[in-house]
């Protein structure tokens, strides 16, 4: 029984620096690699969920208060694709392109990641955390009513609202461009994308974070 004993413990010891040397590091799909990603605003690193899987897909089993922030970037946004939401009276909601198939729209986003990478030569992972961290307002504008009368307020806008807002202005973005155009949405998105973590002008999530935060400093 003493030498079963030890034998059992040098099996564990063995097995335990094998597992160490053999780490297995999981990417998203076995393509991106996670576990470099940087996120630099302090304030979204603890909503900004980079899980490492090779396959993301939740089915509806994350569930609870603030469950979205359980759910890896990557499949948020494929989520926010099948519903981009409206954009003043053009009703963008269903197109083509995406569809409620959960195939059809990661494909369009591993389509749009690929492009991101080989434009770019960076992680494209990266490049969309850093457009989320760009396209995100921190304050925003509400109106609130005193006495009979209306005032603008400006409120702080919470981490998970501004992840929201990043994401469904970007998803937004894409479709104004693509939509009844010749451009693909995949092209459109990637581009979206891209300019965002630039902090360029031309993009539309980051203008509409700039016009939020102004219309804030306007309520004050």
């Amino acid at each position: 029984m003493e030498y079963l004993n030890l034998n059992k413990h040098k099996y564990k010891e063995v097995t335990d620096k094998m597992a160490e040397q053999n780490l297995v590091q999981f990417k998203i799909f076995d393509l991106y690699d996670v576990s470099a990603i940087e996120i630099k605003d302090p304030a979204l690193r603890p909503y900004l969920n980079l899980s490492p899987k090779l396959l993301l897909k939740s089915r509806g089993r994350i569930k609870g208060k603030l469950a979205k922030i359980n759910f890896n970037i990557v499949e948020r946004l494929a989520g926010r694709l099948q519903v981009p939401g409206h954009v003043g009276k053009k009703h963008k909601i269903i197109t083509a392109w995406s569809s409620g198939k959960y195939t059809k729209n990661m494909t369009l986003v591993l389509e749009t990641l690929d492009i991101i990478a080989k434009k770019t030569g960076k992680n494209p992972v990266q490049v969309l955390v850093t457009a989320i961290e760009n396209g995100s307002p921190r304050d925003e504008g509400t109106v609130i009513e005193y006495g009979g009368a209306r005032y603008p307020q400006a409120v702080d806008c919470s981490p998970v609202r501004r992840i929201d807002l990043a994401i469904r202005w970007i998803v937004q973005g894409a479709y104004g461009k693509s939509f009844g155009k010749k451009t693909r949405m995949t092209e459109a998105l990637a581009n979206e994308i891209m300019k965002a973590s630039e902090a360029s002008g031309e993009s539309f999530a980051r203008n509409k974070a700039n016009d939020s935060e102004k219309q804030a400093d306007s309520a004050r």
